[in-house]
């Protein structure tokens, strides 16, 4: 495997937005009732047009945000960059966003790393004596990933999970002096995203993870999206991973975001102060 090429195969998916903002209480608390309420309809009806793709998926929720970082979190799944730049400008139209200020943004794209699969792939194409990089080895990775993206369809173009909490973060493989992740050998990476994946499977009955790559995208290398209907499962889950060779020698991490998910047609009990609406 040394004389391969270092770089694992990936698969690609939707692109993904999150969007951050503060609400300006202040100036809502001095809008009229019946002005509040067209406001909050136009936003309402924008929202739900987005909710649900033609294929039935959930691709943009609403969560509130908990902590100082924030008030509002908006996640949006799409087919391209296209996409979401239109959902930001559809945003920028309603009333509602003149109360919004945007305090953070990521922009990914959901990726799937195929350490296994790509050393398959590259002993196959070296079995047949096909050259790196040639038209023949290039040939054989493309109906790798071919046959890996219709396998994997489901994952990588899924629904926003029907949970009740979210947990965003952006992290790096570390890059120093001592301690580099992308000068260890191919076989030794391979070895610690098994290992390290094995505890993510631990936990799959309790939390939804969504991976997406940011290389090239965004100020990380990647993001993480965690849903759970029990936010202490975040806690144990990257509790435990710190415990792992892969976070514990290699990973840097961002800010963490939390939040609760917000059905939109609960929005107008939000701004009254109520997150439960008549359940509360």
């Amino acid at each position: 495997m040394a004389e391969f090429p270092p770089v694992p195969l990936t698969l690609e998916g939707s692109h993904v937005l999150h969007q951050f903002f503060r609400f300006d209480w202040k100036a809502w608390r001095g809008c009229a009732p019946g002005e509040r309420e067209k406001v909050v309809a136009g936003f309402t009806a924008l929202v739900k047009s987005l909710e649900r793709s033609t294929e039935g998926r959930t691709h943009s929720a609403l969560f509130s945000e908990v902590g100082h970082k924030g008030d509002l979190i908006l996640v949006h799944f799409r087919d391209s960059l296209e996409a979401l730049n239109q959902i930001e400008l559809d945003l920028a139209q309603t009333a509602l966003y003149d109360f919004l200020t945007p305090t953070h943004s990521y922009v990914s794209v959901v990726e799937l790393g195929l350490y296994e699969s790509t050393r398959k792939t590259y002993e196959t194409a070296a079995a047949k004596g096909f050259e790196q990089h040639s038209a023949e080895w290039n040939a054989e990775v493309a109906e790798s990933l071919k046959r890996g993206a219709e396998a994997m369809r489901p994952r990588l173009f899924p629904s926003v999970p029907d949970a009740k909490y979210l947990c965003f973060y952006p992290m790096d493989r570390k890059r120093g002096e001592q301690v580099n992740w992308y000068t260890v050998p191919f076989p030794e990476r391979q070895r610690m995203m098994h290992e390290h994946g094995m505890i993510g499977r631990r936990y799959g009955d309790q939390v939804r993870q969504i991976i997406t790559g940011s290389i090239g995208y965004d100020d990380w290398e990647w993001g993480v999206d965690l849903f759970a209907d029990d936010p202490v499962v975040f806690k144990k889950l990257i509790y435990e991973m710190r415990f792992d060779e892969v976070s514990a020698v290699y990973a840097l991490f961002g800010q963490f975001f939390i939040a609760v998910r917000l059905p939109i047609e609960k929005l107008e009990s939000w701004l009254q102060g109520n997150l439960h609406g008549s359940e509360a």
